[in-house]
């Protein structure tokens, strides 16, 4: 299974010196960088362990993207906890480092969009709309039934 942690740089490959290696990498570092596990040196350097550190950042990342989930219906930051969930998999998986920058991306572009004086033109009148329709209603049950609170209703 080739999770994209193995590969090396290709400056050191190539035989350049590590000035010209620096040089290349840093022009296109934003371009195609090899994606490098972030597990110690130590564990790199035995398969069995890197596989098992590739295991339990797996376990980890799934928990706590599992959490986020739960944090959509729950109280909590969801969202915050699935993007973290999807970080901690980047730091082993080049799929993983993939989705994150495409996410971060997305996310970039919809808060530019959001920007947008038409946009934000609409986004506020849809929500004075949503608070005008929120008091009326509010309006009408105090009318109805005054500041008694439905668990205090008495059968009538």
């Amino acid at each position: 299974m080739n999770t994209g942690s193995e590969r090396e740089a290709r400056g050191s490959a190539a035989g350049q010196t590590s000035d010209e290696a620096g040089a290349e990498s840093a022009s296109t570092a934003t371009e195609a960088a090899p994606h490098v596990s972030k597990a110690p040196a130590f564990i790199r350097r035995s398969r069995s362990l890197h596989i098992s550190w590739q295991v339990g950042v797996f376990v980890v990342g799934l928990a706590v993207i599992v959490a986020g989930a739960a944090m959509l219906v729950l109280p909590g930051p969801g969202w915050v906890a699935i993007f973290a969930g999807l970080a901690i998999w980047a730091t082993e998986f080049a799929w993983a480092h993939l989705v994150l920058h495409w996410t971060k991306r997305k996310v970039t572009e919809a808060a530019q969009k959001a920007l947008d004086p038409k946009v934000r033109r609409r986004n506020l009148i849809l929500t004075t709309v949503g608070l005008v329709i929120a008091g009326a209603l509010i309006g009408f049950y105090l009318w109805k039934y005054g500041l008694t609170l439905p668990w205090d209703l008495k059968d009538q």
